[in-house]
């Protein structure tokens, strides 16, 4: 009965909330808030993967990585400015959430990198995946695609083409 209930509201949640809303995910003691990315421009390989991890128990937990269904691979990085120039790293142990913490990986700090992208990512879309904890193990999660210059998930603004004045 448990487990048709839950299936039910994933089913309800995305016409409660809007059809691209980002989801919260729960495993175990672990909730994960909104799994987003950014949409990609066409002949990018990489993009960023933003959520939030709270831990609601009484023992550590470690995020390790995951998968993303539209890229290779996953790392964790953090990113740092030093002597004012940005600086990106692979975080190689994993981040650690604290019992009680919240870890947010949000655009120009910790962030998941998914690397080698299949296709270009297109506001609207929802991508399947996964995070990898030391204790809960592989937790299943969509992430939700915003727009390009998108600071959150479903942020106010991020309808307005920043683009114009960026050149890469």
């Amino acid at each position: 009965m448990r487990a048709t209930a839950r299936v039910v509201l994933l089913c309800l949640s995305p016409l409660l909330a809007g059809a691209a809303a980002a989801e919260d995910f729960t495993a175990g003691s672990l909730k994960i808030g909104q799994p987003w990315s950014r949409a990609t421009p066409n002949g990018a390989k990489v993009a960023g993967g933003y959520l939030t991890v709270t831990n609601t128990g009484s023992e550590p937990d470690t995020l390790t990585g995951g998968t993303f269904d539209e890229a290779g691979s996953v790392e964790i990085h953090s990113m740092s400015m030093e002597g004012g120039v940005m600086k990106m790293a692979p975080v190689e142990s994993g981040l650690v959430v604290k019992p009680g913490e919240t870890v947010t990986l949000k655009p120009g700090g910790y962030h998941l990198m998914f690397l080698g992208l299949k296709d270009p990512l297109k506001k609207g879309e929802t991508v399947k995946g996964t995070l990898t904890f030391a204790k809960a193990g592989s937790v299943p999660v969509t992430f939700s695609v915003e727009a390009l210059a998108a600071k959150a998930p479903g942020a106010a603004g991020s309808e307005m083409d920043h683009g114009n004045g960026h050149h890469h």
